[in-house]
């Protein structure tokens, strides 16, 4: 999925939805992995931003991330949602790990 793609959710507050980047099939010599005993993905592309946080003093403070952006998240954070079949995940901004600068 591209962040061209439209998705009509609007996280709230700091939120962030992702939609985890799939990789290949793992195989380890020979031997193909199944999907249950593969490791969650910590590789994300923002899909949308919400409507923005707040500091202590009640100022709005700006998103570092930006839909399109590549990110590692924690590997059990977030929410999983499911829309229109596919699966993203809700994460505050804080959960975010870092950006994979390309």
């Amino acid at each position: 999925m591209s962040a061209s793609t439209k998705v009509n959710v609007k996280p709230l507050g700091d939120r962030v939805l992702l939609k985890h980047v799939e990789e290949d099939e793992q195989v380890r010599d020979g031997i193909i992995i199944p999907d249950s005993a593969k490791e969650k993905p910590q590789e994300a592309e923002v899909i949308a931003l919400g409507t923005g946080g707040k500091d202590g003093d009640g100022n709005a403070v700006e998103f570092n991330v930006k839909v399109g952006d590549r990110v590692l998240t924690s590997k059990y954070g977030g929410t999983e949602v499911k829309i229109e079949g596919d699966t993203y995940v809700l994460v505050r901004e804080d959960d975010i790990l870092g950006i994979i600068e390309s």
